[in-house]
């Protein structure tokens, strides 16, 4: 069992990272793992063989909340109690009130454990994108919009996710908003994430707005993913009827003080990842 100290990662680290996704047959994710370096603390021990045995990653935002992710462990380690190690190492060094994550059926009795208590599912749809793609009922971001959607997002999300939001420009391919009048009323973008075109963030006011989102930037003909709150079923029927089916389902948890946030406005995450 490695027994060195669990260390803070360096962006030169991410091929170390790579090959211990690839270990637990998940893929490289290269622009996502860029991101997630970019906005927050990502952990790692290393085996005794000089490769990494384990991570996990913290993305605080302020004070309030922060999200954890990337909990992996290498197969020769499981079951050993790295995992636990790993995460415990995180919730001592993240200082916010709450922490939240996406579970899966396999890490989720270690959450629990942990004190984490489940609070939402979220069904990730998966698929070749049929239809034609709308055009026109939502337009793309401008610079001037960035303020207000993070106004949007820090409300509905509970906490002021920053340096995430400054970021989604050029994260995401496309960055799509709906006005009202002067107001913006939801926003919503897709990113790549290896041969996936990935639907989210989807954040409005109301799920007539956030279908609009969805419509206009579901690529048509394309492999495509939703990771949908169950508490949307139109979101749900319109994936189905697009053609997506359901891959599989995570369990949402969180940890410390409640979230202050309005989870029935969040439609599709930026990525499980970040909350």
């Amino acid at each position: 069992m490695p027994d060195g100290p669990v260390r803070l990662l360096g962006i030169d680290d991410l091929p170390a990272c790579q090959r211990l996704a690839e270990d637990r047959d998940w893929g490289r994710e290269d622009h996502k793992w860029r991101f997630l370096f970019s906005v927050g603390d990502v952990y790692g021990i290393d085996g005794p063989d000089g490769e990494l045995a384990g991570t996990v990653i913290s993305t605080p935002y302020g004070k309030d909340v922060a999200a954890i992710s990337m909990v992996l462990v290498a197969r020769r380690y499981e079951r050993r109690g790295l995992g636990a190690r790993l995460m415990r190492h995180a919730m001592d060094n993240t200082r916010t009130a709450s922490l939240c994550l996406t579970a899966t059926e396999y890490g989720r009795p270690l959450y629990e454990r942990l004190g984490f208590r489940p609070v939402g599912l979220c069904t990730a749809y998966a698929g070749v994108a049929t239809g034609p793609r709308r055009r026109g009922a939502s337009v793309p971001a401008r610079a001037n919009d960035m303020p207000a959607i993070q106004k949007l997002d820090t409300e509905v999300f509970g906490a002021d996710r920053a340096q995430v939001i400054r970021g989604l420009p050029s994260f995401c391919e496309s960055l799509h908003v709906v006005r009202d009048g002067p107001d913006i009323t939801g926003f919503g973008g897709t990113w790549q994430n290896e041969d996936w075109t990935m639907v989210g963030p989807v954040i409005s006011q109301n799920t007539e707005t956030a279908l609009t989102l969805i419509t206009d930037l579901l690529p048509p003909n394309n492999q495509t993913r939703l990771d949908i709150d169950n508490r949307h079923p139109e979101l749900i029927a319109l994936a189905e009827k697009r053609g997506l089916r359901p891959a599989f389902t995570t369990t949402v948890m969180e940890y410390g003080a409640p979230i202050n946030g309005d989870p029935t406005r969040l439609y599709t995450p930026i990525a499980q990842a970040l909350g």
